[in-house]
C-alpha cells in the first residue's frame, strides 16, 4: 500500500486479497487507531501473485526489510547483530560476521545473532582455550605459511596449523566440537570427549588424554554454572509492551541447560496487538537466525501458526514446533521470559539520558517525524575550485558524537565543471550503492542523511535514493545562510530558533562535513599545485620528486622550507635546489 506520493506504508499478505483490501474500507467493526492512520494515508496498491502461501510469507518478511513500511511492526536494528561464523576452508577460522553470506552454501556455520557485546567476547574466547579455533587471517594449505607460531600457539589458543603442527582431520575434529558447543549439543560433546580420552589413553598417548581431560572437566565447569531445565532444546519467547514501547526477550535452552538469553526491541508501528507483534517478530528473526530450535514456546498464539510451523520446519531440516504452554515446567519458563521482558522495559524507561546529545536527538525526532531518536546521521558535502579537483566527503556522528573511523571521502569522478548537484548526487549514490553491495565499510545505513545546501542539493540526494529504492531513509538540508532547514516533502524551508538543541547539532554535522571535504580538496589543489611546478623544473623527475616528498613528510612542509633544508635531500645539487625553492617562492 503506498501514500500520494508514490512510498510504501504497508505490505501484507492473504490468500484472498479482494476481501483483505475490502477489510480495511467496509469494516463492520470499528478500526483500531494504526488502522484508521493507515487506511487516512493509503491513496494506491500493487499486488504480486506468489505460488503458494510459504512463497508468500518469505516474499513479505524480505518486502518488509527493504522498504521498512511506517505501518508494518519491525524488529528494530535486527541487521545489524553480529553472529559467529566457522568458515568454509582447509583450516576454518572463527570470526564475526554482520550477516550470513552465500559462503553458507559451502559450508560456512554461523551461530547467532548476538545483540550482547560482552556475549559475543565471552564466546570467542570459550571457543578459543576449549577447542583452540583460530582467529587469524592467514590462507593455510597443504604447506607451512610462516616458521614460527603466533602468540595464540603460546598462550594455549590455537594449535597453530600455519607451521602444520596440527593435521587437518585433528583440526577439523576441533572445529566440529566447537560448532557442537555453539549449537547447544552439550549432550553429543561431552560423550564423545569422554570416548577420545579414553582411546588416547589405550594408545599411552597420556599427554593428549590430559588435554582432553582437562577440556572436559573446563566445559563441565561452564555447564554446571547454567540453570537446568528439563534436557529439552527450545526457545522461549516473552513479550512486554506499554503504550508505544515493546520489548521481546528469548531465553535460550540446549541440552536442558539455559545457556543465554538476546533482548530485542520492536518498531510496533501504533500497533496494540500483541499477537501482531508476536507473528511479526517470529516471521523476521527465525527468518535470519543461524540456528532453529525444535521447538518455540510462546506466550499466545500467533497467526499463521501452521504455516510458520511448515516454514522453519523446512529451514531447519526437521519438525519444528510452535507451542502455547498452559501448565508445568514449559509455562513457568515462559511466566519467566515475560516477568525479563517486563523488567527490560522498565529498566530502559528508568535509564537516565544515555548521552548528553539525547535532547537533540529527541527534538529531531519529534520535529521531523522520525521513527526513532537518529542515532546514526550522516552529512554530506562537496567542494571544488570552479569544478577543478571536485570532491565529496561524509562525516558520521552517533548519538551526536563525530565517528571519525566512518567518515568517507569521494574523488568525484562522473562530473565536467561546476555542478554541485551532479556531485552530491554521485557522492550520495556511490555511498548506498556500496552499502547495498554488502560492503561492511559502509554499513549499516544511517537514521538520518543532512545534506550541505539548499533544495537543489536536497533534490539531487534524494532522486538518487529513490532511484536506489531507498527514499525511507529520511533525509534534510541545511542552508548555510539563513540556516533554513528542508525537506523533500515540504515546498517552505523550516526555521528552528538559534538555541535549538536539534538545530546546534544538524549545523555541527554540517560544518564537519564542510570541513572534511575542503581539507581533501586542499590536499589535491595543493599536490596538483606541486606536482605541477616540479615538472617544469629542469632536472626534477620522477626520483627526485618522491625523495622531495619523502624527506620533507609533506607538500606544506616543503612549500615552507628554505633553500639550506632543500640541499639537506639526498642527490640534490645547489643548483637544482636553488631552481626549485625559486619556483615554489614565486608560486
Amino acid at each position: 500500500m503506498k501514500d500520494a506520493r508514490g512510498e510504501i506504508i504497508y505490505v501484507g499478505k492473504a490468500s484472498s486479497l479482494r476481501k483483505r483490501v475490502r477489510s480495511y474500507f467496509q469494516a463492520k467493526h470499528p478500526l483500531d487507531l494504526k488502522t484508521r492512520r493507515l487506511v487516512s494515508k493509503i491513496t494506491d496498491f500493487e499486488y504480486i501473485v506468489t505460488p503458494s502461501e510459504r512463497d508468500a510469507l518469505i516474499l513479505e518478511d524480505t518486502l518488509i526489510k527493504r522498504h521498512q513500511p511506517q505501518f508494518n511492526v519491525r524488529l528494530r536494528d535486527d541487521k545489524r547483530y553480529p553472529y559467529l561464523k566457522l568458515t568454509a576452508e582447509k583450516f576454518p577460522r572463527l570470526v564475526i560476521a554482520r550477516r550470513i553470506e552465500r559462503d553458507a552454501e559451502r559450508g560456512a556455520r554461523y551461530f547467532g545473532p548476538y545483540t550482547d557485546a560482552y556475549a559475543l567476547r565471552q564466546a570467542m574466547k570459550a571457543l578459543q582455550q576449549l577447542f583452540r579455533v583460530r582467529t587469524c587471517t592467514l590462507a593455510i594449505g597443504d604447506k607451512p605459511v610462516r616458521q614460527r607460531p603466533c602468540l595464540d600457539h603460546y598462550l594455549g589458543l590455537c594449535d597453530a596449523p600455519c607451521v602444520s603442527w596440527i593435521d587437518e582431520r585433528s583440526y577439523q575434529a576441533l572445529v566440529d566440537e566447537a560448532a557442537l558447543f555453539l549449537g547447544g549439543r552439550h549432550e553429543e560433546l561431552l560423550p564423545k570427549l569422554q570416548k577420545e580420552m579414553e582411546a588416547a589413553s589405550r594408545k599411552l598417548k597420556f599427554e593428549r588424554a590430559a588435554k582432553i581431560r582437562d577440556r572436559i572437566q573446563a566445559l563441565q565447569r561452564l555447564l554446571g554454572a547454567k540453570k537446568a531445565l528439563d534436557g529439552a532444546e527450545r526457545d522461549a519467547i516473552g513479550l512486554y509492551q506499554e503504550n508505544d514501547s515493546c520489548v521481546v526477550q528469548i531465553f535460550f535452552v540446549r541440552g536442558g541447560k539455559l545457556v543465554g538469553r538476546e533482548s530485542f526491541s520492536m518498531e510496533t508501528a501504533g500497533s496494540a496487538d500483541p499477537r501482531e507483534i508476536l507473528t511479526a517478530f517470529v516471521k523476521q528473526y527465525y527468518g535470519k537466525a543461524a540456528f532453529i530450535p525444535r521447538e518455540i514456546l510462546l506466550p499466545n498464539e500467533i497467526d499463521e501458526h501452521t504455516l510458520i510451523e511448515q516454514w522453519l520446519s523446512e529451514r531447519r531440516g526437521s519438525r519444528v514446533r510452535l507451542g502455547v504452554p498452559k501448565r508445568g515446567s514449559k509455562a513457568k519458563l515462559i511466566r519467566m521470559v515475560l516477568r525479563n521482558a517486563e523488567l527490560a522495559l522498565r529498566e530502559e524507561q528508568a535509564r537516565p539520558l544515555k548521552h548528553p546529545n539525547e535532547a537533540a536527538l529527541v527534538e529531531l525526532k519529534k520535529l521531523f517525524d522520525l521513527e526513532g531518536p537518529p542515532r546514526r546521521v550522516e552529512g554530506f558535502d562537496v567542494s571544488s575550485s570552479q569544478g577543478a579537483d571536485p570532491v565529496a566527503s561524509m562525516v558520521v556522528f552517533e548519538n551526536g558524537t563525530p565517528k571519525k573511523s566512518d567518515y568517507r571521502r569521494f574523488k568525484i569522478q562522473s562530473v565536467q565543471g561546476p555542478d554541485d548537484f551532479a556531485m552530491m548526487a554521485e557522492a550520495v549514490r556511490r555511498r548506498l550503492e556500496n552499502a547495498l553491495k554488502g560492503d561492511e565499510r559502509f554499513l549499516p545505513f544511517p537514521d538520518l542523511i543532512l545534506i550541505d545546501g539548499g533544495k537543489g542539493q536536497l533534490s539531487a540526494a534524494r532522486g538518487v535514493m529513490w532511484d536506489l529504492g531507498l527514499a525511507e531513509i529520511p533525509t534534510l538540508a541545511l542552508a548555510k545562510e539563513f540556516e533554513h532547514i528542508f525537506m523533500g516533502n515540504r515546498s517552505e524551508p523550516i526555521v528552528l530558533p538559534r538555541d535549538s538543541p536539534a538545530l546546534q547539532l544538524l549545523k555541527r554535522v554540517r560544518d564537519e562535513a564542510h570541513r572534511f571535504a575542503l581539507a581533501y580538496h586542499r590536499t589535491l589543489r595543493g599536490k596538483r599545485t606541486v606536482h605541477s611546478l616540479l615538472d617544469d623544473i629542469a632536472g626534477v623527475g620522477p626520483a627526485r620528486k618522491r625523495a622531495l616528498l619523502e624527506h620533507f613528510g609533506s607538500l606544506k612542509r616543503l612549500r615552507e622550507a628554505a633553500l639550506e633544508e632543500l640541499l639537506e635531500v639526498p642527490g640534490l645539487s645547489r643548483r637544482v635546489a636553488q631552481q626549485i625553492w625559486q619556483a615554489l617562492k614565486e608560486n
